[in-house]
């Protein structure tokens, strides 16, 4: 008999798990509190208790070919970034091609998930739910939890002295929806983060003038990268992963450095990091710097002290503010979980690998999108999704309790040293190296070097092109037919919704392109004569 799984959020990582459940052969229940799919990708003009909260004008930070689930690219001609609204269009085709609605209960609440009598023995969990009043029960043989991580908003009030005082309003982000009602208002936005960055940026244009208080700064890119192809379609290859984790560390970070000043130079605008050589992940934002270089934004330091009507900053200087947005980020809590099963520590849960508890006798437990990668959420919450459904049906297993202790605590001492103590930074990961990582573990990480045999051209689009989701689907479980044509026609795909007006074609290679193919020949000529 199948197994029964209950799933809790209808969000992205929810229906992935939907489908990784059916592909598998479980039987999945999910359930939503809300009235339909989508998650924080859903706008509402309204902001509800319990779900997450976005403004209008929210756009994904991560392309089109490189968020898509593996085996269902988007529509080649949406548009590269997708606007909300868009993106939950694709939710919606995904989950009428999987047939996945008929698996939610809608409306319905999870009050609380506890362990079955048997536990020990089976593993099985009480589902208590909660529907237009009624409360119900139901015992699952797992639990995938797909609630994610942007629902309590972090407000730290008491690092702001005389909050108390201020008579102008002040927020979280998570209450901002739009920049209506703001028209000649002097606003001050805590935090250099993307929500502080694209409110900002938003808020400038009504407003009388726009202050951004940072403590610690930040990288940020456009979504523009080399010859106008997305940023994260040149950035995120398994070549440049390769140069950063065998290239010494002086020279990564140099590197880092020298890319993320090729667009501005952050320390003239005021936002270069405080401690510019943590991996700490870069806003993406295309107007922050043009709003900043004709006044509409002033970067200021941290806010000393507030008082009926401004704000004293730590050099001095004040500014007189109506209006403060806290955009100072989220608490991860879990309220239908006991602190027996799961907690949290210094906005930190220990899970093996972000996905299982380590205290629990059975591994029937599962977060699914419970991570912050330097890349796409999308195919790192499918990746875990496919893994969990394997270990629950018993065809993955997992290593001993001890193995699994050691493992987090190694793999918190090297996100320290990469990202930093920040609890902002807490569930940040390298991209590649963990989707490699999770796809060792279900059997499906591309062998490049066999590959170079049998495929050579194959070969080098996985090698040197953009590690998008498709290369999961070339072999092993959940092999998909159509991935290696979806890599070869992934720019067809990018270049579609640009192409509106038809030129007349006048490429031709460049001297620029030849520089950079015979540099990238010395540099593995390099690489390898350094290693024998």
């Amino acid at each position: 008999m199948a197994k029964n799984v209950a799933i809790i959020g209808a969000g992205v990582s929810g229906l992935i798990s939907l489908k990784c459940c059916l592909d598998e052969g479980l039987q999945p229940t999910c359930f939503e509190r809300t009235e339909d799919i989508g998650g924080l990708w859903r706008f509402k003009e309204k902001v509800e208790e319990g779900r997450a909260s976005i403004y209008k004008s929210v756009v994904t930070n991560t392309c089109k070919e490189m968020s898509c689930f593996s085996d269902f690219p988007m529509p080649d001609d949406f548009p590269n970034f997708l606007p909300n609204t868009k993106l939950l269009e694709y939710f919606r085709i995904f989950a009428q091609k999987f047939d996945l609605l008929k698996y939610i209960q809608f409306q319905t609440t999870v009050r609380n998930v506890k362990k079955h009598d048997n536990f020990s023995s089976t593993g099985k969990w009480d589902v208590i739910t909660e529907r237009n009043g009624k409360e119900e029960s139901a015992t699952f043989d797992a639990v995938m939890v797909c609630s994610g991580h942007h629902i309590l908003s972090n407000m730290p009030l008491d690092s702001f002295p005389g909050i108390e005082k201020f008579k102008g309003q002040y927020f979280h982000s998570r209450q901002y929806k739009n920049p209506e009602g703001f028209k000649g208002k002097r606003i001050l936005v805590i935090g250099s983060g993307n929500s502080a960055s694209d409110i900002a940026s938003e808020l400038c244009r009504k407003a009388d003038q726009v202050f951004m208080s940072t403590r610690h700064g930040s990288w940020v890119m456009s979504r523009i990268s080399d010859h106008g192809y997305p940023w994260d379609m040149v950035v995120h290859t398994r070549f440049r992963t390769m140069l950063r984790n065998t290239l010494p560390r002086k020279i990564v970070k140099w590197m880092m450095e020298t890319q993320m000043n090729r667009w501005f130079d952050h320390e003239n605008y005021g936002l270069v990091p405080e401690n510019k050589y943590l991996m700490k992940e870069p806003v993406v934002n295309d107007d922050l710097p043009s709003r900043i270089l004709y006044g509409a934004i002033k970067v200021k330091t941290k806010v000393k002290e507030l008082t009926e009507t401004s704000a004293i900053f730590e050099d001095g200087s004040r500014e007189d503010i109506d209006v403060i947005v806290f955009a100072t980020g989220y608490e991860i809590s879990f309220p239908f979980l006991d602190e027996s099963i799961v907690k949290v520590e210094q906005n930190r849960v220990k899970l093996y690998k972000y996905i299982f508890p380590l205290d629990l006798e059975k591994s029937t437990l599962a977060f699914i999108g419970l991570i912050q990668p330097l890349g796409s959420i999308f195919p790192t919450s499918e990746l875990q999704a496919r893994w969990v459904t394997r270990v629950f049906k018993g065809l993955c297993t997992l290593p001993s309790e001890s193995t699994m202790r050691a493992s987090v605590e190694t793999r918190n001492e090297k996100r320290i040293e990469l990202f930093g103590k920040s609890l902002s930074q807490t569930l940040q990961t390298n991209h590649i190296d963990y989707l490699d990582e999770l796809a060792t573990e279900i059997g499906v990480k591309p062998d490049i070097l066999s590959l170079f045999i049998k495929d050579p051209k194959l070969a080098l689009k996985i090698y040197f092109g953009p590690c998008n989701p498709y290369q999961y689907r070339l072999d092993g479980p959940g092999k998909w037919k159509e991935a290696r044509n979806a890599i070869f026609t992934q720019e067809q795909r990018l270049l579609k919704p640009l192409k509106t007006r038809v030129v007349k074609d006048s490429s031709m290679p460049s001297i620029a392109s030849l520089l950079k193919i015979l540099a990238l020949i010395s540099i593995i000529l390099a690489i390898f004569f350094n290693s024998h």
